[in-house]
C-alpha cells in the first residue's frame, strides 16, 4: 500500500514521486464512490502530471480514468500492490 500518508505532512511532490515507483507497473485501485460504496480496478498507472496522475484499467475495454493527488491525500482512492 502507498505509506507515504503515514509519514505525516505530504503534498502533490511527494506522492508524484512516491507514485513514480508504480509507473508502468500492475496495481489495485480501490475507489470510494460514498456511503460504503466502492469500486475495485486492476490498472496500470500511465501517466504523471503536476496534479494528476492517469490510470489505465486492466479490462476488456481499456478504459484510461485520471485521478488527482487529493484524491490519494483524502483518501478517496487507495493504491497497493497487485
Amino acid at each position: 500500500m502507498l505509506d507515504i500518508l503515514d509519514k505525516g505532512v505530504c503534498d502533490n511532490s511527494m506522492i508524484r514521486k512516491a507514485l513514480s515507483n508504480y509507473l508502468g507497473k500492475e496495481v489495485m485501485l480501490k475507489y470510494n464512490l460514498g456511503r460504503n460504496k466502492y469500486e475495485s480496478y486492476r490498472a496500470r498507472i500511465k501517466s504523471l502530471y503536476n496534479c494528476v496522475f492517469l490510470v489505465e484499467v486492466l479490462d476488456e475495454n481499456k478504459s484510461v480514468k485520471s485521478f488527482s493527488y487529493a484524491d490519494i491525500i483524502t483518501k478517496t482512492i487507495k493504491i497497493s500492490d497487485k
